[in-house]
């Protein structure tokens, strides 16, 4: 190359460096010869996992699991079917259930009100562990309380902020929190703790169940005052199966049956209705079943749907279970067709999507399963009830 031509090639590069086209390392790195290529491909012969590795900003998906999960540590989705043993099981009530619960991680109970058989339990782990915070399904057993002690009556209008009144039917529909705390407040703790007992909170709802164990009541006021307890049900631990006791009691008239789970479908065909304790609150039922009614057709529970012949009666809860940590979706309902009555009772646990409206969802899907097989029209009629007394103390009622 001669003298000129070097020196044109020289001015060339610089013009090429200087130039605001290029990036600035590029404008750095112009002039240099190129690099050569054997280090190149020693770089591409890295480890795949240290090339991979996000730099420091590169943490927006580890962000967004993290606020996903929150503070809760149960997964939303799981094979809830896992260890079941279905020898006594209605096959075509199980059928039904798994398929509404799919993958979501929770349990399913289903059972007969008039006799207290249980049908199925999908996912028998949870159902029959010593329980979760009730949420808003505790004010079913408040309403009852109340209208027993005549704090309150259907109809009854309770201020709640400025010129805003509600009446049960409404409350229970919406799920009002503020209606409730109040009948707390005018129940107090005794005799909110008499009623949750007597309607089979606090102890097993089985008979005989091979590892039931049971929930917890409080033996004083929560921290957070009563409002909480009759609203949240805060310091309470209900299971599933107090759950469907309690609702199976609303639907038969005031029986609360033993809960028996067959362990074989011989052991099914003789199973008898034991009840528990008679509970007085057959006049009261009327006055209950429009709000929970009402929360399937306009309230917590519409996700239901409305596309089935009978009448669905429910109350959803929501809320995040601080022993867990787990967020929480419950639905406690019973239908009511021409042919017969079904208890179920929904709990959902997990995270993101986890709510009463969702349990109330699968619920729905489990009526509408069962529907479409004609199931309850199959039902035959129970035999006549066995008492088996189980008394509970009244000394504080009145008080």
């Amino acid at each position: 190359m001669s003298l000129i031509e070097r020196r044109l090639w020289v001015a060339i590069a610089a013009l090429a460096a200087a130039s605001p086209l290029l990036p600035a390392a590029a404008r750095k790195t112009a002039h240099k010869p190129a690099a050569p290529i054997a280090p190149l491909v020693a770089a591409s012969n890295r480890p795949a996992k240290k090339a991979l590795r996000p730099s420091a900003k590169a943490t927006p998906k580890a962000t967004k699991a993290k606020t996903l999960r929150g503070p809760w540590r149960v997964p939303t989705f799981a094979d809830s079917t896992e260890g079941d043993r279905i020898d006594g099981d209605d096959l075509t009530v199980r059928r039904a259930a798994v398929d509404a619960l799919g993958r979501l991680n929770g349990t399913v109970v289903v059972a007969d009100p008039k006799t207290g058989r249980i049908l199925t339990i999908v996912n028998q782990k949870l159902a029959l562990r010593d329980g979760f915070q009730p949420c808003s399904t505790v004010k079913v057993p408040v309403a009852l309380a109340a209208l027993s002690e005549s704090v309150v009556e259907r109809d009854t209008r309770i201020r709640l902020y400025g010129k805003t009144t509600m009446s049960m039917t409404e409350a229970l529909a919406k799920s009002n929190n503020q209606y409730f705390a109040s009948l707390g407040q005018k129940l107090g703790f005794e005799r909110v703790s008499y009623y949750a007992r007597l309607f089979g909170l606090g102890e097993k709802a089985g008979l005989d169940i091979e590892g039931e164990q049971a929930g917890l009541l409080p033996s004083a006021p929560p921290k957070n005052g009563m409002g909480m307890m009759t609203s949240f049900g805060d310091g309470i631990a209900l299971t599933p199966l107090e759950l469907t006791a309690l609702v199976s009691a609303v639907a038969n008239g005031g029986n609360l049956n033993y809960l028996q789970y067959p362990k074989t479908q011989e052991e099914a065909q003789q199973i008898l209705p034991r009840i528990k304790r008679h509970l007085d609150i057959e006049p009261l039922i009327s006055e209950i079943k429009p709000g929970m009614h009402g929360a399937v057709q306009y309230g917590t529970a519409r996700r239901i749907g409305g596309d089935f012949a009978g009448s669905i009666f429910g109350k959803t809860g929501t809320c995040t279970d601080e022993r867990t940590p787990t967020h929480l979706g419950w639905f406690g309902s019973f239908a009511e067709t021409s042919h017969g009555k079904l208890a179920v009772v929904v709990l959902l646990t997990g995270g993101t999507g986890v709510s009463g409206p969702a349990a109330a969802m699968v619920a729905g899907s489990v009526y509408k399963n069962l529907e479409a097989v004609d199931y309850l029209a199959n039902v035959t009629e129970p035999k006549p009830p066995v008492l088996l007394a189980s008394p509970v103390q009244a000394s504080v009622v009145g008080q």
